[in-house]
This record gives C-alpha cells, structure tokens and sequence, in this order.
C-alpha cells in the first residue's frame, strides 16, 4: 500500500505539469484565434497548475493589453520581468503597455552610484547572482589547478592573472545576490487595480485627500494597517490606499 502512495505522490506533480503544458498551448491557440478571453482563461489555469515562466506572464500581458486592459497587462510583465529582467520582448511589451497609463511621475534624481548599482543589479535577478557565483567558483578552482600543474611561466602567469579575475568576479556576484535579495525582500511592489482613487493622508476613509491614481501605476507597499496599505511613489509621494485596490507582484 505505502509503495502505491508514494508512486501516487511521485506522480501527481508530472500529471499536473502535462496538464499544465496543455492549457499553455490551448492558450496559444485562442490567442492566435484572437479569443483573448478564453486565452486568459487557459493560461490563468496553467498558473493555477503550478506553471509559472517568463512566457507565461508574456502571453497574459498581451492578452489584457489586447483588450486594453491596463493594470492586468502591466501586472502581468511585472511578473515576467521578476523572472527575467533583461527580457527584451517583455521590456517592449510593458514600454508599449505603459504608455496607456494615465499616470505620468517622475522618479526622484538618482546618484552615479545609484544609477550603476541599478544598471548592474538589473543585469540578472538574485538567483542569477547567485548561480554566476558558482560558476565563477568552479572556474576559479580549475585556474588554481592550471597554475599549479603547469610548467611554462607564461602559462602559469594566464592561470594566476585568471584565477585573481574570477576570484574578483566571484566576490562582486556574492555581493549583487545578497544585495538583490535584500531589495527583493525589502520592497513589496504592487499595481493600482481601480480605474481611479484617492489616496488618503490617513489609513481611514475619512482621511484628507492627498492625491490620485489610477490603474496601471506601480507603486512600493511601505506599511499596513489593518485594511490600509501606505505606498510610496518613485518621485517619493507617500499616502494610504485600501488593500483591495492593489495587487501585488
């Protein structure tokens, strides 16, 4: 009995993910049939399969931007981009996706090193460091054995200049993964779900206005209070907005 339990147990996630890899490709159908509804149905049961890729999030994000829904298409390249920051087609897409925003802010002016630590950070997601880490590891290891089994001073010269490079780059992966993670922890990104709303100076709707949003914009959960969310904007506006109004990333 217990053998069949655990043939069962072992089994149920390969069914789920056949099962899974069917609705994608339904999906891609419908999409290609251009019935956006029922392409969003299919691949919303993929995720719910356990299914959850960069193409995935694509595919959704351009089925609600096909029916020019907003914060859904945005919502979903988000998620893409949370996988793949680089992604090319995604980074378009959402550029495009953006662009039917009502919403205009600016972000705050950023300093050299907040601008490289950006454009460095952004090259790979925390796994990624984290993987390239290793890699630089084992390639460092294999310098420090070409320059001890090697004869000829050029050689051991490449090896040795070779293995204080990949020590170096291994160092600066090690710090962009725990860097990049801690911002991944630290920041609890959302997106406006309502066509419109005003957000409050206080967690209570009764609070005196502060401004308004609309759906589409990307916004950074900084506290909670009960029902109430504060978010902060990139050109640093802070307020209180009701949870219902957000969905996070």
């Amino acid at each position: 009995m217990k053998k069949w339990i655990f043939i069962a147990l072992f089994c149920l996630p390969m069914v789920s993910y056949a099962q899974a890899g069917d609705l994608f490709n339904k999906g891609k159908e419908f999409y290609k049939a251009e019935s956006f509804e029922q392409a969003i149905e299919a691949w919303k049961g993929a995720l719910s399969k356990g299914h959850h890729s960069v193409s995935l999030y694509h595919n959704l994000g351009n089925a609600y931007y096909k029916l020019n829904q907003v914060a859904p298409s945005i919502y979903y390249y988000e998620k893409a981009l949370k996988l793949n920051p680089n992604d090319s087609d995604v980074l378009n897409n959402i550029a495009f996706a953006r662009n039917m925003r009502v919403d205009i802010i600016e972000p705050l002016p950023k300093t050299v090193f907040a601008k490289w630590y950006e454009n460095v950070s952004g090259i790979a997601n925390y796994n990624g460091w984290a993987i390239g880490s290793v890699v630089f590891m084992f390639l460092m290891v294999f310098a420090i054995i070409g320059y001890d089994f090697s004869v000829a001073s050029l050689k051991k010269r490449t090896f040795f200049v070779s293995g204080i490079l990949l020590f170096a780059l291994m160092l600066t992966a090690v710090s962009m993964a725990y860097s990049t993670y801690n911002d991944e922890q630290s920041k609890r990104f959302a997106i406006i779900f309502e066509e419109a709303i005003d957000v409050k100076s206080e967690p209570t709707p009764s609070g005196e206005f502060a401004f308004e949003l609309h759906e589409g914009t990307k916004v950074n959960i900084i506290q909670q209070d009960d029902d109430w969310r504060l978010i902060q904007l990139i050109d640093g506006k802070e307020g209180w907005v009701p949870s219902y109004v957000l969905q996070e990333l």
